[in-house]
């Protein structure tokens, strides 16, 4: 089975590093959030990258203050993971997503930001890493 991430119906059974933040758009549980003029979900894309900063504990809409935490172990939501295999923030238009694929293009974020403990089950981390890009 190829990965997926059907960004809904994630379910987090641990974090660490909470925090309350107000979003500037609608996000989802286990959406990868980064700061780009209020939190928002994270992307990889060139030109209007958004670093991956924390994970979604709630889902929420602009305006809502919802919990955020620096790491987690996210299930469900993520399928056809490779065990031991790394996430990356996703690219093009897959905003809070994620991806077993580092993404290639000139000036994409690359930071990894998780590995898979199973085929639907992630560890996903920020902040261990520089911000990079390709």
């Amino acid at each position: 089975m190829a990965f997926a991430d059907g960004q809904s119906a994630g379910q987090i059974t641990d974090s660490w590093g909470v925090v309350h933040i107000t979003l500037a758009g609608t996000v989802v549980l286990g959406d990868a959030l980064g700061y780009s003029s209020g939190w928002k979900r994270a992307l990889a894309t060139v030109g209007t990258a958004i670093q991956g900063e924390l994970i979604a504990l709630q889902n929420g809409v602009s305006g809502e203050v919802i919990q955020a935490a620096q790491g987690g172990v996210l299930k469900v939501r993520l399928s056809g993971m490779t065990p031991g295999g790394p996430l990356y923030v996703a690219e093009a238009t897959s905003n809070g997503k994620y991806t077993e694929t580092i993404p290639t293009t000139s000036g994409d974020v690359t930071t990894r930001c998780g590995t898979a403990l199973t085929a639907t089950e992630a560890m996903i981390y920020f902040g261990r890493a520089a911000n990079t890009v390709v």
